[in-house]
């Protein structure tokens, strides 16, 4: 807990308690349903929730900001963003049942009012948000062509609307043919753990027609 307020200094007192309560949840859902990988989950906060909140270091969500978490898998990145921007509307959607069930839990327990659920797949998503954000579910090209339906095109936000995405290792060929609209920001200029060596955030600018 310690490294989310070594990066995130002003929580508020409810902030704290809410990301406090994680590890216990996460400890005990996944046990039953596995949702992190058995030799991952003590690196609950270093590896997945701090993780999640890499998005923040690079766009802060204005107050209203809708924001679909797309293949959220227990609740990354959607959880550990809907505490910090508690103003901000998100859609946490997964193919999988039982793990939109463990993501539903927790957001439950500790008293989230600013997430829904969905267990569907994407294509099957129709609403359209300021942004969809995901943990490394597909490659950039395939996630534009089943996410661009869902970006609005009214814009609140310093950074465009489009999708972000937490990605790892190399993605110079991965984005080659977005040049013109991807940024990559590296979360070692963030966070000095070593697990942050090859991370990334990538935001790609979608611009639907009227």
């Amino acid at each position: 807990m310690q490294i989310i307020q070594k990066y995130f200094p002003h929580l508020t007192a409810p902030q704290v308690e809410q990301f406090a309560q994680l590890e216990a949840l996460y400890n005990d859902w996944n046990a039953k349903i596995n949702v992190i990988s058995r030799k991952d989950i003590q690196n609950l906060y270093e590896h997945h929730v701090l993780h999640s909140l890499g998005i923040a270091k690079v766009v802060n969500f204005k107050d209203d900001t809708t924001v679909m978490d797309l293949g959220t898998g227990g609740g990354f990145p959607g959880i550990p963003l809907a505490i910090l921007f508690p103003n901000t509307q998100f859609h946490l959607v997964d193919s999988v049942g039982k793990k939109v069930k463990v993501a539903q839990e927790v957001a439950t327990a500790i008293g989230l009012k600013n997430v829904k659920f969905s267990h569907a797949r994407a294509e099957e998503i129709k609403e359209q948000y300021d942004f969809v954000v995901t943990r490394a579910v597909m490659p950039m090209m395939d996630l534009m062509k089943v996410a661009r339906k869902n970006i609005k095109r009214e814009q609140h936000n310093a950074v465009p609307n489009g999708i972000i995405a937490l990605k790892g290792g190399e993605l110079t060929g991965e984005i080659a043919s977005m040049k013109n609209i991807a940024t990559v920001w590296e979360l070692n200029d963030f966070f000095e753990e070593e697990y942050y060596q090859t991370k990334k955030v990538v935001h790609v600018t979608i611009v639907n027609k009227k």
